[in-house]
């Protein structure tokens, strides 16, 4: 199968409660496999266009059970890489009674901080349309630096290069370090995918959803900025060189049963890359991507809970 798709970036381990509250009064967890640029690559998987997949894990039990699971979910193992001295990163979530969560990571050395630079060939590189990274490898460690590597030479390929900031406050030191080097990623990036919170943690402003995405669009060098808002939908902004509409556009998002909301933005995320690789236009590619979201609210976990075609295709005909 030619694969045309490249994510990176971390898998781990989420730990889901077994019910709603603070983790100290949680007494039990169900092991799930997580992290968000994982989701987005078994996301795309689950719609039929699975990527590769630039990750390193644990040497250990639970980056095996990881590395089986996205064989399962039809990833190829080629740029899965096994730390023989690192573990495998956990969090473990917390839910409130809307199904909102947060989460609270043990991540300090781990296996996912320890990606290096230059690891993807430019073969490789030279035969995708399309490279995805997240925010939470710029956190600590050498993935910072090949993250940043890879996406300046997808950048140089003629790839396009999207980008989700994942702001994870308990993962950095201040806001003005991690606003820094989102810059230094974004400086690549075609397309943003991000919340409201994360936009003005990184100093953005706007008086209004679509003011915020066209600020985002004016700040950095990309065209297009996608701002997920949860069960409020979306907003997409596009600047006059982005291939699909220029428009900006909202979508309200599908009204569900919403039983966990862990994973949805990577959800959305996969959902937003395979309708636009496809030729939809920025409208279309909203609408999809929020069916993909929302299917993936209605079952507990991230990547467990993520739907096929034939799900999406069901909340987006009724």
């Amino acid at each position: 199968m030619a694969r045309n798709v490249l994510v990176t970036g971390e898998t781990l381990i989420d730990f889901i409660p077994e019910r709603s509250g603070p983790l100290e009064e949680v007494a039990g967890f169900e092991r799930r496999p997580g992290g968000a640029p994982a989701n987005v690559a078994v996301a795309l998987a689950r719609l039929e266009r699975p990527p590769f997949f630039w990750t390193r894990v644990g040497d250990d039990s639970f980056g095996r059970y990881l590395e089986r699971t996205l064989a399962e979910y039809g990833l190829p193992d080629r740029f899965v890489e096994r730390d023989a001295d690192a573990k495998t990163a956990l969090a473990f979530v917390t839910h409130d009674e809307t199904g909102d969560r947060e989460f609270s990571f043990y991540r300090d050395g781990t296996a996912d901080t320890r990606l290096e630079p230059g690891r993807i060939d430019d073969e490789t590189l030279a035969a995708c349309e399309w490279v995805h990274a997240g925010g939470v490898a710029l956190s600590s460690g050498t993935a910072r630096a090949a993250t940043l590597d890879l996406l300046e030479r997808a950048a140089a390929a003629g790839c396009t290069v999207s980008f989700d900031p994942n702001w994870r406050p308990e993962l950095w030191s201040d806001e003005e370090t991690f606003a820094a080097a989102m810059d230094d990623a974004l400086a690549h990036v075609d397309v943003c995918f991000a919340t409201v919170a994360e936009l003005e943690a990184l100093g953005v402003d706007g008086d209004s959803p679509r003011g915020l995405a066209r600020a985002a669009i004016d700040r950095w060098s990309g065209h297009t900025v996608v701002l997920t808002r949860g069960s409020e939908g979306a907003v997409a902004a596009a600047g006059d060189d982005a291939p699909w509409s220029a428009d900006a556009v909202e979508h309200p998002g599908f009204d569900v049963d919403a039983v966990d909301t862990t994973g949805a933005g990577d959800a959305f995320v996969g959902g937003a890359i395979d309708a636009l690789q496809r030729g939809h236009d920025l409208a279309d590619a909203a609408a999809f991507a929020n069916a993909v979201a929302a299917t993936a609210t209605t079952a507990p976990g991230a990547m467990t809970a993520l739907p096929t075609r034939e799900d999406v295709t069901a909340v987006l005909e009724r």
